[in-house]
């Protein structure tokens, strides 16, 4: 009983000294590739995609940010040009991502006064996500090989707006630089499946497009004006 004790005092204590506006809530929207097959469209989220977002509100200009994003995305040369359309390849991957960073308010965000806020907002950081490697096979088919890791840069522009005095809600699109050229099976790592495909020079990205929505709490700390 003491420690439990101990443990809610020094709760309370982080948060009396270090009171500022934290959110958490959820995301969804869809996704979509950009690479070496199929669409060549930059914006076309055809695939779900949902996860979870915390914030840190440390000023009324910025905020930090982490997430967990949940995203399908696809292939299919049957919605590209002729020339992908007379190759015929397509294929399915996913990707659970992990990503850290700052979000960059245009405007003031002050969350205090009662008053209605909105604001555009960019975000960027790095990103780790974990995704299926893939390969051409002999059938001319494309299929998983292996789980892996890598890294991304997350590029975000969005729009929030808050709901009341507790509820923050926004909308964004996002794109994932990532660090591989492979999540379509075009430049596989393992020289046993083939040379690769399409152009080996350019990595592969993966786009978000979607809403939040999150809950907000904390006070305004005593001794600063944010």
């Amino acid at each position: 009983m003491r420690y439990l004790t101990s443990f809610i005092f020094v709760l309370f204590f982080i948060q009396t000294m270090t009171s500022q506006t934290y959110e958490v809530g959820l995301m969804v929207g869809g996704a979509n590739y950009i690479g070496d097959v199929g669409s060549t469209y930059y914006i076309a989220p055809s695939d779900i995609a949902f996860g979870a977002i915390g914030k840190w509100n440390r000023s009324k200009r910025h905020a930090f940010r982490a997430s967990f994003l949940y995203a399908k995305i696809s292939g299919d040369d049957s919605k590209g040009d002729d020339r992908r359309k007379q190759r015929g390849l397509s294929f399915d991957n996913s990707v659970k991502e992990l990503s850290v960073g700052m979000e960059f308010n245009f405007w003031d965000w002050f969350l205090y006064d009662g008053q209605p806020q909105i604001t555009p907002y960019l975000y960027t950081g790095i990103t780790a996500f974990n995704y299926n490697s893939l390969a051409l096979d002999t059938n001319n088919q494309i299929n998983a090989v292996s789980d892996k890791w890598s890294f991304a840069i997350p590029m975000v522009l969005g729009i929030k707006k808050t709901l009341g005095r507790d509820l923050v809600i926004g909308a964004e699109i996002g794109a994932r630089y990532t660090f591989t050229d492979n999540l379509d099976g075009s430049d596989p790592s393992d020289s046993r499946f083939g040379d690769g495909f399409g152009n080996l020079n350019n990595n592969d990205w993966y786009m978000f497009t979607g809403f939040t929505l999150s809950y907000t709490w904390g006070r305004i700390p005593c001794y600063c004006s944010f």
